[in-house]
């Protein structure tokens, strides 16, 4: 029986390609660009960030052997771009900008969303949680760059001002991770009436003058949208790469699109995305029920080539524990929705270690 040569079929056997020294796929981890077929010649483009100069000669050489065993292949021209660890931003005017590292973070993460409502900040808070985990060699901060709307101060409980100089500005802590939000700094009645010079101006305060210290991972919440924060950020910080956060139904898939296009335009990895508000189990019969839709995240995954982290369901729990100012990963770590974003962080992790 003959098989017909498809992309599909390609980026199934190219599952088994594991990245070198790692159990995970690249496809799962996003390199695969690119794959098209002419007759029995097929050819393909991996997009990967390294230090590494041997990585490239063995992903060149197993992702070739990978696709020339598919019957019917007579050919895989395998096409790799390599780009640096630090990437490089674009101005408007395409000249290039460099990015530079946070001093003292190892990794800055972006999370991200098209449009608002989809629950961005709860699963930045919980994310943050999952990937400090349970031990005490693990540092987390956690920056709340939405200026107009901000709501960590509330999902971690606290409304403490922060204390320090116009230079250097101590966060806020709270279950062991680093905290600065604009909602430190203003009344919860007070508006942030900020235009665009100013956005810059706080948006790098909070990035720059905070005593961050030594942290492994820096969490940023993004506003929704592709505004001026999103581009300070992505034309001055060196990020490890973005989360995308998005429910399931096409009117938030179309924005998640956009907040993608943007990361990609400079050069900034996709590490996956996870679609909240999933499904609602009931809790009397344990009848689930898809209220946005299903199956959107997963195909936009795969349309955009990157892992899908996690369903994160729509339940009580995650709300009540957001409003009581403790993040439903502290609160609930046994709960299985904490399980879920614990399996994110894992992939995050993972994902991190390949740039180092």
């Amino acid at each position: 029986m003959s098989v017909t040569l498809t992309p599909e079929l390609v980026l199934e056997r190219l599952r088994g390609v594991k990245y070198p020294g790692y159990s995970r796929d690249i496809v799962s981890f996003g390199l695969v660009k690119d794959v098209t077929i002419d007759g029995s010649r097929v050819a393909l483009r991996l997009a990967l960030t390294t230090a590494d100069a041997k990585i490239p000669q063995l992903l060149q050489e197993s992702v070739t052997a990978a696709v020339e065993a598919i019957p019917g292949v007579s050919e895989a021209a395998v096409k790799l771009d390599v780009s640096a660890p630090v990437a490089k931003a674009m101005q408007a005017d395409g000249g290039a900008l460099p990015q530079t590292k946070i001093a003292g973070v190892k990794h800055v993460i972006a999370v991200a969303s098209g449009k608002g409502g989809v629950g961005k900040s709860t699963v930045a808070a919980n994310l943050a949680i999952a990937l400090r985990g349970e031990t005490k060699g693990v540092h987390v901060g956690l920056c709340d760059c939405d200026l107009y709307g901000p709501s960590m101060g509330l999902m971690f409980g606290t409304h403490e001002r922060p204390q320090g100089t116009e230079d250097r500005i101590e966060p806020i802590r709270r279950y062991d991770i680093a905290l600065m939000s604009m909602g430190f700094l203003l009344d919860d009645a007070t508006p942030a009436i900020l235009r665009g010079p100013m956005v810059t101006r706080y948006t790098q305060q909070f990035l720059r003058s905070v005593n961050w210290g030594e942290l492994d991972y820096l969490i940023l919440d993004l506003p929704p949208g592709t505004g001026d924060i999103q581009l300070t950020i992505v034309q001055t910080v060196a990020l490890s790469g973005a989360v995308i956060v998005t429910t399931p139904q096409e009117v938030a898939l179309i924005d998640a699109r956009k907040a993608a296009a943007m990361f990609s335009k400079v050069n900034v990895p996709i590490l996956g995305l996870v679609e909240n508000m999933s499904y609602f189990l009931c809790p009397g019969d344990g009848r689930r029920y898809d209220i946005f839709g299903t199956g959107g995240g997963a195909r936009e995954a795969a349309r955009l080539q990157v892992p899908l982290l996690a369903q994160i369901p729509i339940e009580m729990a995650v709300r009540e524990s957001g409003d009581m100012g403790v993040p439903l990963t502290q609160r609930e770590p046994d709960s299985e929705t904490a399980r879920l974003f614990r399996k994110a962080a894992d992939s995050i992790r993972q994902a991190c270690r390949i740039e180092d």
